[in-house]
């Protein structure tokens, strides 16, 4: 098994540090001065727009209503389009050191959906992944429980290293939708608020509940241990803040 350093804390002041965070521990990886990391946090309240998204006429439209809707924008790691964290979301991320990143795309979204989908089984909800017609920032690697979107996920490859990164609404989906709706009215993006779902309408379940099942699942299939991220690459992520705020901002 692969032996996986396990970080939980989370990095919310300024919302942007959390992903600044997550570039600077994946070049760290990348360059061998880290291991394999899995985190698991509770994230700031942001809307992560990815990059396709930064390039639509629309964007500094979507910045605003963003902003409007007490949501601080943030250009993540990972493609996809504009996703939503807040207080009833749990941020996950994994990240490992290979040779050869394109060529293991597919098997390294099947491994973290995989260890997702159990875990929420083990929960007792059914859940199953897949794309489905409608849903906000689409994949193929979507979770859904009773036909509504609960987990988003994505990728990000670098010189020697990836990251696989989402969000798993546990509760609140209201809010979702509520600053999606202008985001991407402005984004021109079209999707179904219906199909927007959180693990909390479907059965009663904590965020806790759900970080802890994942973490076992993990157990299972890594080698994990705890690990606090170092404080000269928390210093180094602070430098790097720009750079996942948009421009337009």
């Amino acid at each position: 098994m692969t032996r996986t350093g396990l970080v939980v804390s989370t990095f919310p002041d300024p919302p942007e540090l959390d992903t600044a965070v997550s570039y600077a521990s994946l070049k760290e990886i990348a360059a061998g001065r880290l291991p394999d990391l899995f985190r698991i946090y509770a994230p700031a309240r942001i809307v992560a727009f990815g990059r396709q998204d930064t390039h639509s006429p629309g964007f500094g439209e979507a910045v605003a209503a963003c902003e409007q809707e007490g949501f601080t924008p943030v250009v993540r790691l990972a493609g996809g389009r504009a996703a939503v964290f807040h207080e009833g979301t749990l941020a996950f991320s994994w990240q490992t050191m290979t040779s050869q990143p394109k060529l293991g795309i597919s098997r390294r979204f099947e491994f973290v959906t995989g260890v997702l989908a159990t875990a929420l089984r083990a929960l007792g909800f059914e859940a199953t992944v897949g794309e489905i017609p409608g849903e906000y920032c689409p994949g193929r690697y979507s979770i859904h429980v009773a036909g509504q979107k609960v987990i988003g996920i994505g990728q990000r490859l670098v010189d020697g290293a990836a990251h696989v990164g989402g969000v798993i609404v546990v509760d609140d989906r209201v809010s979702v939708n509520r600053v999606l709706g202008p985001v991407y009215r402005a984004l021109g993006l079209t999707w179904d608020p219906g199909v927007t779902g959180a693990l909390a309408d479907h059965r009663p379940v904590r965020s806790s509940d759900v970080s802890g099942e994942v973490i076992a699942e993990l157990r299972r299939r890594l080698e994990l241990f705890d690990l606090a991220l170092p404080t000269d690459l928390v210093n180094q992520a602070a430098l790097l803040v720009p750079n996942h705020q948009p421009a337009d901002r």
